[in-house]
């Protein structure tokens, strides 16, 4: 049962950076860096964190490698001792589970032990099954932790998730929210109508994962008609690998679409511009011109050049920098400065190391 008050905040809508993982050129863990990173989010004004998923590299869940419960653990940890200092509020912990069944409940038992929140449950691994089995698989996870639903787009997670199972999964009472990354608008339109339908609007809180069009799933009013009736659905907050960068910014524009939200404001052209550059920065980054090979070092790239990480290093030696890419993301960075937080990062990452 996730706690009321976190609840509705997640409701609410906040950014969710989803964490990267910081490691020597040896690759071993770089406690001090990671822990580093977990403090620049939340003094960024992150409402919670993502830890154990994609952008943490999935490799940390393989039991060869052994860091699961180390790179949960300290992530907690550092995020209790920056809470109790007084720098925050209590974030929302959010926990990467992956597997086939009996591996996802173990790891939604570590991560309930470690005080996290809410699973965020892909489902890669029963990648061919039918429908019937990934809503058992479900059940059977939320029965130990709050399930966050996990849309991964194909390019990753080469499967599709078909209507049909979107209507089925938002029935079961321990999903809590869906993060919503297909980088697809039909697919996008699935979840959300499937929500729409369901009766659960309120209770289900949608966050986009799709970082190639952040802002306006931010802005977008959905309505559909439903027995004759018109029911809206908002995405309310983002959990995303873009945020894992220059969040300090991404913390100011949800801010700010929160506001036009609320007041029923004009959408200004500003934003719809800022929209465009901010996925401009996005393809860069994620590597969208190579089937995002580069994505998770492309994160890499840009925390390095701030200090927040030593250097761009993969547990998985196939994720790495495309020949071209960070040329590509120089270019943004001296095109575009208004999209980084370089200026605040240098100013406190002192403080964070």
């Amino acid at each position: 049962m996730l706690d009321p008050h976190l609840s509705n905040r997640l409701r609410s809508g906040c950014v969710i950076p989803a964490h990267p993982l910081a490691l020597t050129a040896e690759k071993n863990i770089d406690e001090r860096h990671q822990a580093a990173l977990t403090r620049y989010y939340l003094a960024a004004g992150a409402g919670g964190l993502a830890v154990g998923v994609h952008t943490t590299q999935f490799a940390i869940h393989e039991e060869k490698v052994g860091l699961y419960r180390l790179v949960l653990q300290l992530a907690a940890e550092t995020a209790q001792q920056f809470t109790e200092s007084g720098n925050c509020a209590t974030p929302i912990l959010i926990a990467g589970i992956v597997g086939d069944t009996d591996k996802a409940v173990k790891e939604a038992e570590i991560a309930q032990d470690l005080g996290y929140h809410i699973g965020l449950l892909s489902l890669t691994a029963l990648r061919g099954k039918p429908t019937g089995s990934l809503i058992e698989h479900t059940r059977q996870v939320s029965e130990v932790i709050p399930i966050m639903g996990f849309y991964l787009q194909e390019a990753i997670s080469h499967m599709v998730l078909p209507a049909d199972f979107w209507v089925k999964f938002v029935e079961i009472p321990g999903v809590v929210a869906i993060k919503i990354a297909p980088f697809n608008r039909y697919h996008t339109l699935d979840v959300l109508q499937a929500v729409a339908r369901s009766g659960r609007s309120s209770d289900i809180a949608l966050y986009t994962g799709n970082d190639d069009n952040i802002i306006l799933d931010l802005l977008t009013r959905h309505e559909f008609t439903i027995a004759g009736r018109t029911v809206a659905v908002q995405i309310v907050g983002g959990l995303l690998g873009q945020w894992a960068c220059w969040t300090k910014r991404a913390v100011e524009y949800l801010q700010r679409i929160k506001e036009i939200r609320t007041r029923n404001l004009k959408i200004p052209p500003d934003l719809l511009t800022l929209a465009a550059q901010l996925t401009l920065a996005n393809k860069a980054i994620f590597d969208a011109d190579n089937r995002f090979v580069g994505c998770i070092p492309g994160v890499g790239y840009v925390l390095a050049g701030q200090g927040l990480v030593r250097g761009v290093f993969s547990l998985d030696p196939a994720e790495k920098l495309s020949a071209d890419q960070t040329q590509k993301i120089d270019r943004v960075v001296r095109d575009y400065p208004w999209l980084t937080d370089d200026d605040f990062v240098k100013e406190n990452l002192h403080n964070w190391l």
